[in-house]
C-alpha cells in the first residue's frame, strides 16, 4: 500500500491529502470555537482574564490537529462520517495544548509556533502592569493554570461531543492511557536530561512513551474504540501507530537539531541549546570514534551553548554519520508501518489516509 494508489481516475494520495486538510480545519474550528466560548464564559469582564480571553483561543489557533486526524481515521475504520465524532476527536487537540503549555514551562522555551510561548506572554503582561513580585514566576504560574484548563476543557468537549454514552465508554480507557503515558513519559524525559547521556535503548523507550504512543498509536486506538472496531483491526492499527509514532519522534529530534527556525518556529538548534539527550545526540555519541568522542566530551562540558557551539555540534553529528542513519531509521519504520496495514481488514479509504498521515509524520519539516 502506498499513498499514490488510485481509485478509478482520481489519485488517492491527492484526494487523501485534501480530505485530511479539510478534516484538520474542521477539528481546529471545533477546538478553537469551544475554547473561545469557555474563555468568554469564564474571563469576559474580569480584570484577571483580560489577556486570557484572547491568548487561550490564539494558542489553539496554531495547531495542526495531527492527533485528532489519527483518531478520526481510527473512527472511519468502523463508522461513517460523523460531526459528533469530529467534535470528540477535536478534544485531543486541547489535550495537546495542555501538553505544549506544560512542556514550554519545563523547557523554558521562548517560542511556540513562531510566537511567544504562553508563559512568556503572561510574563510580559505582568511587567506591563507594573505589578510587584517576579514577572517570570507569575508567567510560569499562569501558564500552568491555563494548561490545566486546556486539560479540563479537553474532557468537557469529549463528553459534550454528541457521541452516545456507550460510544464514549469504549474510548475512556484509551483517553486515560494517553494522559497517563504523556505525564510518565515527560518525567522519564526530564530524568534523561538531568543525567549523563542515556543508552540508545533508554532513549527509544522514552520517546515511545512520551511522544510515539501519545501522537499516533493511542489516538488511533481511541478512534477505533469509539467506533466499536474489532480486536484484529485494532491490533493492526496499534502496530502501525507504534512504528509511525517512533518515526515521528525521531524526525522531531532531527528537526530539533537541524530544523530551519523560519519553518519550525523555534531557535536554530534549540534541543542542543537545551542540552536535550535526544535520539540524534545519543546516536551520534554511540557512532563517534575515539577522536570524535573527545570532541563530544568537550561540547558536553561547555557552560553555555552559543551559536558557535551549535554549529560545532551539528558538524560533529554529521561527521559521525548519525544524521544519515536517523533518516534510514525513520524510513525503515515507515515501511514497516505500511506493511502492518492489512487490506483485508482495514477499509481502503482508511488505508489511504493512514499512508498519507505516515508520510506527513516522517517527511515533515516542522
Amino acid at each position: 500500500m502506498t499513498a499514490t494508489m488510485t481509485t478509478g481516475t482520481v489519485p488517492t494520495g491527492s484526494a487523501a491529502t485534501e480530505g485530511l486538510d479539510a478534516l484538520a480545519r474542521r477539528c481546529l474550528a471545533e477546538a478553537h470555537g469551544f475554547v473561545s466560548e469557555r474563555a468568554a464564559e469564564h474571563f469576559s469582564g474580569r480584570a484577571e482574564g483580560a489577556l486570557a480571553e484572547t491568548a487561550l483561543p490564539e494558542f489553539v489557533a496554531g495547531g495542526k490537529c495531527l492527533r485528532p486526524l489519527f483518531a478520526y481515521v481510527g473512527w472511519r475504520c468502523g463508522q461513517p462520517e460523523s460531526g459528533a465524532a469530529i467534535r470528540a476527536v477535536a478534544a485531543l487537540e486541547l489535550l495537546h495544548c495542555f501538553a505544549l503549555v506544560q512542556d514550554d514551562v519545563m523547557d523554558g522555551s521562548p517560542l511556540r509556533r513562531g510566537r511567544p510561548a504562553l508563559h512568556v506572554r503572561f510574563t510580559r503582561w505582568h511587567e506591563e502592569q507594573g505589578w510587584a513580585g517576579s514577572a517570570s514566576r507569575f508567567g510560569e504560574s499562569a501558564a500552568i493554570l491555563f494548561g490545566d484548563l486546556f486539560l479540563v476543557w479537553s474532557e468537557q468537549l469529549l463528553r459534550e461531543s454528541g457521541l452516545t454514552a456507550g460510544q464514549l465508554a469504549r474510548g475512556w480507557v484509551h483517553y486515560d492511557a494517553m494522559r497517563t503515558e504523556l505525564a510518565v513519559g515527560q518525567l522519564a524525559d526530564l530524568v534523561n536530561d538531568a543525567r549523563a547521556l542515556p543508552s540508545w535503548d533508554t532513549v527509544l523507550d522514552v520517546l515511545r512513551r512520551k511522544s510515539g504512543n501519545y501522537t499516533v498509536r493511542r489516538p488511533l486506538e481511541f478512534g477505533a474504540a469509539l467506533a466499536g472496531c474489532g480486536p484484529e483491526l485494532t491490533a493492526g492499527l496499534a502496530e502501525f501507530g507504534g512504528l509511525v509514532g517512533e518515526a515521528f519522534q525521531l524526525r522531531d529530534d532531527l528537526l530539533g537539531v537541524f530544523g530551519d527556525p523560519t519553518v519550525t518556529g523555534k531557535p536554530a538548534g534549540q534541543d542542543l541549546r537545551d542540552r536535550k539527550a535526544s535520539s540524534v545526540v545519543v546516536l551520534a555519541a554511540a557512532m563517534a570514534g575515539r577522536r570524535r568522542q573527545a570532541a563530544f566530551t568537550e561540547l558536553l562540558e561547555l557552560p553555555t551553548i552559543d551559536d558557535d557551539a551549535v554549529s560545532r555540534w551539528r558538524e560533529l553529528i554529521v561527521a559521525t554519520g548519525a544524521r544519515e542513519r536517523m533518516g534510514e531509521l525513520i524510513r525503515e519504520r515507515a515501511d514497516k508501518a505500511l506493511a502492518a496495514i492489512d487490506p483485508a481488514v482495514v477499509p481502503r479509504h482508511a488505508a489511504d489516509l493512514l499512508a498519507t498521515l505516515a508520510a506527513r509524520c516522517t517527511e515533515r519539516d516542522r
